[in-house]
């Protein structure tokens, strides 16, 4: 072996021992040792990588919930349209809760608000208005406003900006100027629509235009007809405003001229195509989730499982979100044809949204939706097709004998109650709600304890005797899945040591890395301790070489001058 010097840390190795390639070989021990370390590394990696799998589930999931939240209300699922005979009189929008209906609407006036304008004016926007301060006073719906201080020398651009800034008139009423082409004016007009909101000039103090100003509108109340009512000639419908959403259920009117001679025809439907759309988006949205949980579980050909397969967390989300799409929705029954009661739709099967179980389909373990089954539904009853994913919590009562009267929402969980009230005839005696005693107030009972905690229940039959019966919170299919997916999602709490399924087995595969990284940093420490101590060991052997080696030269050397 050729002289060489070999340098680790401190420690050298210079080559002259027997020509043993000590480096090489500490090398080689030590790789051998580190395998210990790469197998720790690599069990690492699969740790790290179902977390890293969770962390991307955990983020689906919540982007589900997101999309859910946009259409868990009936407003947001159900879209019904309404048409006017006469758009330029009037308008209208519906809500889910307007019945398919048509209506007829004459308009006698529309609702307006005060204008008052100066009769005198300015020759500029910076004529002044006053010579001295003074103080501005008006009177607005019934109240009184005093403006103090108004400087001398107040223009008419100042003053306007003074109404319109001032705390005490800026919410009450707006000031503008007209130009007439040689004059200007000052105008006042009330904010508010309505015959109550009259304007007036109580105090024009030492402003130049006193208290000469002409009332060029006066304001009035919206006069309208619904549906030939009031009778002709008995009075009118007013309102205080051309936005009229309070006459007709579930449809707002939007008023834009008065005819007193036309009758506004309105026809309310039902947008069929958009529910569909959204029943649609709502499987699609589930779907996500499925497909990325078969694909993080699946089995191949080989009987090889996925990164995740088996894992109880994926498990419990998987299942509990099919247990949502395959049960009957909470607090819905089924129909009844000999009583016509419950649910025209209390199933997700019922509108043909099912699993695809065929092991061959390309969407085996999806939703699947049967349009013709769907459109059917629809057809039948689209208020009923939109409950059943969107009804936002509404208490029901299934006897005459129990009024429905309040929930708590978010403590009031959905289901279905059994009453039971024991009235004298002259009060309530005792009442339970699902067998767990509820406080009584007059003919009105309230849960105190269980799921139905907040539910208030009025008994319609206080003869004496015992009367049960059963009542109801039901939610759409869209909420149920977001309080899971609440659930779900819900972070690692590390004192309550409570959170989701993915949470909390990331909290356990984090503790796993975190040992995993103890027993590395061990075997580094090992492993390097290890090498260092090789390293004097196979220096010094070196060293004891090399002299053995100088001496025997030595020696040869003495030997050959003795020949």
């Amino acid at each position: 072996m050729a002289e060489s010097t070999y340098t680790s840390g401190s420690i050298n190795f210079t080559g002259l021992g027997n020509g043993t390639d000590f480096n090489a070989l500490i090398d080689g021990f030590i790789d051998v040792e580190r395998t210990r370390v790469t197998r720790l590394e690599k069990w690492r990696k699969t740790w790290e990588i179902k977390n890293d799998q969770f962390q991307e589930l955990n983020t689906q999931l919540l982007s589900l919930k997101t999309t859910l939240e946009g259409m868990n209300s009936m407003n947001e699922f159900m879209t019904k349209g309404v048409s006017s005979s006469n758009t330029n009189l009037l308008s209208a929008t519906a809500d889910a809760n307007a019945l398919e209906s048509t209506h007829s609407v004459i308009i006698n006036q529309l609702a307006t608000n005060d204008i008052l304008i100066t009769t005198s004016g300015a020759s500029s926007l910076t004529s002044s208005l006053t010579s001295t301060a003074t103080s501005f006073s008006f009177s607005y719906g019934g109240k009184q406003v005093t403006i103090d201080d108004i400087p001398a020398g107040t223009t008419l651009q100042n003053f306007v900006y003074l109404i319109n800034n001032h705390a005490d008139s800026r919410g009450l009423i707006q000031a503008s100027t007209i130009f007439d082409g040689t004059t200007y004016h000052l105008q006042l007009a009330g904010k508010e629509l309505g015959a109550d909101n009259q304007l007036s000039i109580t105090d024009a103090g030492g402003l130049a235009f006193g208290s000469g100003y002409t009332e060029t509108q006066n304001a009035q109340n919206a006069q309208i007809r619904v549906d030939g009512f009031p009778l002709s000639g008995t009075g009118w419908i007013e309102r205080d405003s051309n936005t009229v959403d309070d006459v007709i259920s579930g449809i707002t009117l939007n008023l834009k001229e008065a005819d007193p001679n036309s009758v506004i025809s309105l026809a309310v439907t039902t947008n069929t195509k958009d529910i569909a759309d959204k029943v649609t988006a709502f499987v699609d949205a589930v779907n996500v989730i499925r497909a990325r949980i078969i694909a993080l579980t699946k089995v191949d050909e080989e009987g090889e499982g996925s990164v995740l397969t088996g894992n109880y967390g994926i498990d419990i989300v998987s299942q509990n979100l099919k247990n949502i799409t395959a049960e009957m929705g909470q607090g819905f029954t089924s129909w009844n044809e000999d009583t016509l009661s419950g649910d025209k739709f209390a199933a997700l099967s019922q509108l043909g949204i099912l699993t695809d179980a065929d092991q061959g389909s390309p969407t085996n373990g999806l939703l699947i939706i049967d349009y013709e089954k769907l459109e059917a539904a629809l057809e039948e009853d689209p208020t009923a097709v939109a409950e059943l994913f969107a009804l936002e919590p509404t208490g029901v009562s299934h006897t005459t004998d129990f009024t429905f009267t309040s929930l708590i929402d978010g403590t009031t969980m959905p289901g279905v109650y059994d009453v039971q009230v024991v009235s004298d005839g002259t009060k309530i005696v005792s009442a339970t709600i699902n067998g767990e005693e509820a406080s009584i107030s007059g003919w009105e009972i309230t849960a105190k304890t269980g799921d139905a905690k907040g539910m208030a229940v009025r008994l319609n039959n206080t003869a004496a005797g015992s009367h049960g019966g059963t009542v109801a919170v039901k939610t759409g299919k869209a909420t149920e899945m977001i309080n899971e997916l609440k659930e779900l999602t819900k972070p690692y709490n590390k004192f309550t040591y409570e959170g989701g399924p993915l949470a909390v087995l990331q909290n356990n595969y984090d503790d796993i890395m975190d040992s995993i990284d103890d027993k590395i940093a061990y075997e580094e420490t090992r492993i390097e301790k290890l090498e260092r101590n090789m390293r004097l060991k196979y220096a010094r052997l070196d060293a004891l070489l090399g002299q053995y080696q100088l001496q025997q030269g030595q020696l040869e050397a003495a030997l050959a001058q003795l020949e």
